[in-house]
């Protein structure tokens, strides 16, 4: 703990608990404050629990304004964003961005990098981010890292965002609709839960990064009445499952899997149709986000696309950091050479 220039005061939490019992902070990275998964207190718990990350919470705060930059260990003396391959986008959380910059500062007592990657900028975060921590002296190196496809529901009913759809896919849900059963369920349901892991497995997918951490988590967003769990069936089997939760007026699509076996009856397209109709038809949301990875189908359901930055911040005086320095330097002298053209 150190205090910082003035009022502010400066401390780190290697214990995601330890943030908890302040209440003012626990209020700030609560349900009530907070409108996306990856914002809150208890997804970083999931991810120390469940997928074995060593935390270092920083926190500023002067009075009642706070700004938290959730990191992680990185290797020696390095850190990096708290988040994972289930994290769509990462950002500091902050009642007060100028307190950014005092946690900048002192943060170069702790690390001579600190890597953000999935760093959004359409509400500012990667240039309030790459801002504050030159101001605190540090080489900011900001570069995009992947791509968030979603759709901009702009009041439609889903019949009228159908009717946009490529003609293409509106001809494959036409065509199988009729030969796939399918539901959303909005609590959590261990039958379909069961069913989704079994589907998961007999899948293209990779092997699942860590089944603890997805189950916990959808069974908070069920108690919540966040969570849309569709399953989609032929013939009595479940054949595709999809995990997507809703809140603060956006649904976000996490998880979607079909049976190999069962691509012929187009099973994840229709169970994607079902669940689009109920987010727009009965949770009216206004936006749908469909995560990280600029997969071709995304382009079939979305309409819109946003990059996603990596941040990487490194003391200039640092001798570990002075290769990584230097070609910075050199790409920088030769983009300006090519911009004098």
């Amino acid at each position: 703990m150190r205090d910082g220039q003035d009022k502010v005061k400066i401390t780190y939490h290697r214990d995601v608990k330890e943030v908890q019992s302040d209440a003012a902070l626990a209020h700030l990275l609560s349900d009530a404050c907070q409108r996306a998964p990856f914002d809150r207190l208890a997804w970083w718990e999931g991810l120390v629990r469940d997928c074995g990350m060593e935390p270092v919470i920083a926190v500023a705060q002067d009075g009642d304004a706070a700004a938290v930059l959730a990191l992680r260990e990185d290797g020696v003396g390095a850190l990096a964003a708290l988040s994972n391959w289930y994290t769509f986008r990462f950002r500091p959380i902050a009642s007060d961005a100028c307190l950014l910059t005092p946690l900048a500062r002192d943060l170069a007592r702790r690390a001579r990098r600190v890597t953000l990657s999935g760093v959004p900028d359409e509400d500012g975060t990667a240039t309030a981010v790459e801002h504050a921590f030159r101001a605190a002296g540090w080489v900011v190196r900001r570069e995009p890292c992947d791509l968030n496809h979603y759709l901009a529901v702009g009041g439609r009913d889903y019949e009228s965002y159908l009717a946009s759809r490529p003609g293409k896919l509106r001809t494959t849900l036409k065509r199988k609709s009729g030969k796939v059963e399918t539901q959303v369920l909005t609590a959590f349901d261990e039958s379909a839960w069961a069913a989704y892991e079994s589907i998961y497995a007999e899948s293209w997918k990779p092997e699942e990064g860590s089944p603890a951490f997805l189950r916990a988590f959808a069974q908070g967003e069920g108690a919540a009445g966040r969570l849309r769990l569709g399953v989609a069936s032929a013939q009595g089997e479940a054949i595709a499952a999809q995990m997507w939760t809703v809140e603060g007026g956006s649904a976000f699509i996490h998880k979607l899997a079909y049976r190999e076996a069962a691509k012929p009856l187009s099973p994840g397209s229709v169970l994607t149709a079902a669940l689009m109709r109920h987010v727009i038809d009965v949770d009216h949301v206004a936006e749908v986000d469909f995560g990280t990875g600029d997969d071709p189908y995304k382009r079939d359901w979305m309409e819109s696309e946003r990059p996603r930055f990596r941040l990487t911040m490194l003391r200039p005086w640092h001798p570990a950091n002075w290769a990584e320095l230097a070609k910075i330097a050199v790409k920088a002298r030769l983009a300006a050479s090519a911009n004098r053209r």
